[in-house]
């Protein structure tokens, strides 16, 4: 299916007139618009959106002035508009519109594709004509053309929105030539190269570190929460986020080799495993068009034989009555239209689907994997717990404990900072950094140890043992030889993650697994707190896939996989639907997955799900309203009841109604949102 092709001729021209019947299913039956594709066209249709975004209507509107005047004309029965010049103006209403349909038919017939819309409009446009049905003929390809303009736009709404997601993303790297930082792209810098990374960018390339120390957030890469601390000489990985001081890196493996460019060669694997679902309508319209000629040309030439007093010019207007009627064009556009529907009132309540693929997918899912850091926490370190021992009141723990942190850089230092207090800090005085331990110094002329069990075991202070038991960061303090207390550090669980598990659970998904390449105990705890039966930790990229994969033996599983991090972008892949949290997620697992949360709440899984099912009973309605009144009007048409109008409504307008039908699917941000609340609140 060559979708490239067709997006190209979409956004060269600006609406959707310029493919054939099957380019146009196939590509709106496509499970996604590749991100390449929106780079390489994106300078012209910023172009279009920003100079000329209503060109494209022109031509329609030229035309509608030139019907409706000459429709007035008629009714009034004006001299003038009489023989050569009411049909000169009705040609020139009939141009604008018809022409590039014309054309779009002279370039199939070259192919040697007869059966079209674009040849069944043009026949039954130009049929009008021949016959004297001036009006009915504009009219036809207007509505038609008109058609084709609404469906346009809402392609490109959906399309716009994937383009404006993906292209926020890092593509440089800051190297050192000639004595000073050059910004350069990623591919274009060499082995031994010496690269620089401030505060909040991603490292884009593997080395190691030259700066003295650094402090990187690796939730992307290794699925850790907590970030990671490293010092000189040791490894730097692509897709880390530099969170303290600016630091400096020696490249050590070209782009290509990078870890990021491993896991995307595992993510090309296994998305060459999925399979593209195939729409009913590709399939119909192959055998439904060419019958569809057959039978006009029967209802023209058999009553010939039939009938006593025939008519040839009366025939023919059947038959083109027939032809208009049957034209797929109305069949064509009910279904993808429900679809981008569907997929409009996704993306404003926070989810876009890239492809309309994915909402009949996500109505079949009855598993659901998913990760932890940043899909049911928020990456985000918090104080947890507080406990006290010896009498000392929290106020004076904390005083002391706040004071020492407060030499500190160290992110869990940053999370207990957090804590807010009405007393100033005394001033912190002989600060020692015991390396891999904690911090040692006095306050208000007291001792105070702050750190992990071996700096405790250094001072000869007692611990209890539940500290042994605790699976979170724990921060241990002693004030002048006394075990005072600890506090226990933990990435932040979002507020709706257990809402969710539990709706999940009500709404029949039967089962529910977190994978993570957080430690084991970590990710046990956090899968009991919020209801998550199943749980594995300490996973890497690899293992995740493997899971996966075996969950996709059974054939009766419909795995639904969530992340955010590069690790989760082979996994993401694989699954049937791949959802990425798209405000704090990787670039790389944003492009692989098939559905973004843009808010990152995964109560939205839920929203998507009822979006999905809603989507698929206004597609069975367009179905129904297009095969119903097209039979109705056919049967009409063929009897010699219908005339032209109901034709353009049989087909047209049943297009139109049709989408309006699926712009209902907006509304649902209305009352699906609050009706959701109250569903996962309840």
């Amino acid at each position: 299916m060559d979708t490239q092709k067709h997006i190209h001729k979409y956004d060269s021209k600006g609406k959707q007139l310029c493919c054939s019947l099957e380019e146009k299913i196939d590509s709106q039956s496509s499970p996604s618009l590749v991100h390449n594709e929106h780079d390489e066209h994106n300078h012209d249709h910023t172009s279009d959106e920003n100079g000329s975004s209503y060109k494209e209507y022109y031509p329609a509107m030229v035309s509608f002035i030139l019907l409706l005047s000459g429709i007035i004309l008629d009714y009034l029965d004006v001299p003038f508009f009489k023989n050569v010049v009411r049909i000169i103006w009705y040609s020139v209403a009939y141009i604008p519109v018809g022409l590039p349909v014309l054309k779009e038919a002279f370039q199939a017939l070259k192919k040697g594709e007869v059966f079209t819309e674009f040849f069944l409009m043009s026949i039954a446009t130009m049929g009008a004509f021949s016959i004297g049905e001036y009006p009915e003929g504009v009219a036809v390809m207007l509505f038609y053309a008109v058609g084709e303009l609404f469906q346009a736009a809402a392609v490109r709404r959906a399309k716009d929105n994937i383009k404006a997601l993906l292209d926020v993303r890092p593509k440089v790297a800051n190297v050192l030539r000639n004595g000073s930082f050059q910004t350069i792209n990623p591919k274009e810098v060499a082995l031994e190269e010496t690269i620089q990374i401030k505060v909040g960018e991603k490292v884009p390339l593997d080395g190691t570190l030259l700066s003295e120390k650094a402090s990187l957030n690796t939730a992307a890469i290794t699925g850790e929460s907590k970030p990671q601390q490293i010092s000189t000489g040791e490894n730097v990985f692509a897709g880390s986020i530099n969170t303290e001081a600016v630091i400096e890196v020696k490249v050590t493996k070209l782009f290509n080799d990078s870890s990021v460019a491993r896991i995307l060669d595992l993510v090309q694997n296994a998305t060459a495993k999925k399979a593209k679902t195939e729409l009913l309508i590709r399939k119909l319209a192959k055998v439904y068009t060419p019958i569809v000629v057959y039978l006009a040309i029967a209802v023209c030439v058999l009553p010939f034989f039939f009938v006593d007093e025939y008519v040839f010019s009366d025939w023919l207007y059947r038959a083109l009555i027939f032809l208009v009627i049957s034209c797929p064009c109305a069949l064509v556009i009910s279904i993808p239209l429900g679809y981008f529907g569907g997929l409009g009132a996704a993306s404003k309540n926070g989810i876009l689907f890239k492809g309309a693929t994915y909402l009949d997918e996500l109505t079949k899912v009855n598993t659901i994997v998913m990760d932890k850091t940043g899909t049911v926490t928020k990456g985000v370190f918090k104080i947890k717990d507080i406990k006290i021992f010896n009498g000392i009141s929290e106020v004076d723990f904390m005083t002391h404990l706040l004071a020492i942190e407060s030499k500190s850089t160290h992110p869990i230092a940053k999370a207990i900072l957090e804590y807010r207090t009405n007393n100033s800090l005394p001033e912190a005085t002989s600060i020692e950094e015991i390396g891999g331990k904690g911090l040692v110094g006095q306050v208000n002329g007291k001792r105070v140890i702050v750190g992990n069990q071996k700096l405790m075991n250094q001072f000869d202070i007692i611990s209890p043992k539940e500290t042994d038991e605790i699976v979170e960061s724990v921060v241990l303090v002693g004030i002048e030889n006394e075990f005072a207390g600890y506090v226990t550090i933990a990435d932040e669980i979002k507020e709706d993650a257990k809402r969710t598990i539990q709706s999940l659970k009500d709404a029949g998904i039967k089962t529910i697994m977190m994978l993570s390449g957080d430690k084991d105990s970590i990710t046990k705890s956090v899968a009991k707190e919020i209801g998550v039966p199943n749980a594995k930790g300490g996973l890497l990229p690899e293992d995740k896939l493997n899971e996966v994969e075996l969950l996709k033996q059974d054939s009766t599983k419909k795995v639904v996989f969530i992340g955010d991090g590069i690790n989760d972008a082979p996994v993401l892949a694989a699954s049937d639907v791949g959802i990425a949290m798209g405000a704090m997620g990787s670039d790389v697992a944003i492009e692989t997955a098939d559905i973004i949360i843009q808010t990152d709440e995964p109560s939205k899984i839920i929203l998507g799900i009822q979006i999905a099912k809603s989507t698929q009973k206004i597609i069975c309605q367009n179905i129904l309203l297009a095969f119903g009144v097209k039979i109705i009007v056919l049967f009409m048409g063929a009897g010699g009841i219908a005339t032209m109008w109901e034709a353009v409504f049989a087909d047209v307008g049943v297009a139109l109604l049709a989408i309006l039908n699926s712009v209902r699917l907006h509304g649902l941000r209305l009352f699906i949102t609050p009706l959701t609340k109250t569903y996962l609140q309840g």
